[in-house]
């Protein structure tokens, strides 16, 4: 007979065993899962492009963000992390697939980019490798995967990693019309057998919601970018930049790159 919860990451560490399917595992366990989804560069999958999203583009553009240190969530192939290196940022970037870290690493010796790679669970790391604090955490695709009783760990994550007046930038699926993803509410995840259903939807209330410790610049969807575009983007992900509290801080509006914000 178990009866050993006593803390908080006992009970996570409890309910990541509801969800089997590798890939809904955050945690290493699910990195052989992503690691055949990036076993072939040639797939056509929208952000395997070697391009950085266009939203990340535009915040820097309307000087929304500037350089310091950047930490890459969920980096993937790397495009945003080779962008903000390129830019100046110090980046440290984290994924828990080793074949996406191996492409990033290569796309960052080509391109002769400074970036640190770091292979694991985001969470598990911040308190050794992911040391911050950092002006920008970067979060493109990563949030949405994560199961909803770990998000305690992502804002526990954003307490102990950001910066005091640093930003949250992140994209994630979008509910309603044109969207992705699933908008089962979140305790359905807990008493079903089909795991996380490809990523949760999230509504512009919900982010605020759970981000309200935070102070929103903007939300808006992903601009729909065309193929010949330098820029990564999807219309079914949002976007969504938001400031933390204290000194460093760039202005909270802009509007230099002609996108409006839409909630």
């Amino acid at each position: 007979m178990d009866r050993n919860i006593r803390t908080v990451d006992d009970v996570l560490n409890l309910l990541d065993g509801l969800f089997t399917r590798e890939a809904d595992r955050w945690t290493a366990d699910g990195a052989s899962w992503w690691d055949s989804f990036y076993a072939d560069r040639t797939k056509s999958v929208p952000f395997f492009v070697a391009k950085p999203d266009e939203n990340l583009v535009a915040y820097v553009e309307r000087g929304l963000i500037t350089p310091g240190r950047a930490l890459d969530l969920g980096c993937g192939p790397g495009r945003n992390a080779l962008h903000l290196a390129t830019l100046g940022f110090e980046v440290d970037a984290v994924d828990l697939s080793p074949a996406a870290l191996a492409w990033a690493g290569d796309r960052a010796r080509e391109a002769g980019a400074d970036i640190r790679f770091h292979c694991g669970d985001a969470f598990a790391l911040a308190a050794t490798e992911l040391t911050g604090p950092y002006d920008l955490i970067y979060d493109s695709g990563c949030f949405h995967h994560l199961p909803p009783h770990r998000r305690i760990s992502y804002l526990a994550l954003l307490d102990r990693s950001l910066a005091p007046g640093g930003h949250l930038a992140l994209t994630c699926f979008a509910a309603g019309e044109t969207g992705m993803g699933s908008e089962l509410p979140d305790a359905s995840f807990y008493d079903r057998t089909d795991g996380l259903r490809g990523g949760l939807a999230y509504t512009p209330e919900s982010l605020r919601a759970i981000f309200s410790d935070l102070t929103e610049l903007e939300l808006r969807r992903m601009s729909d970018e065309p193929p010949e575009s330098p820029y990564f983007g999807e219309p079914f992900l949002w976007t969504a930049l938001f400031r933390g509290a204290g000194e460093r801080c760039g202005p909270a509006t802009g509007t230099g790159s002609g996108r409006s914000p839409v909630s």
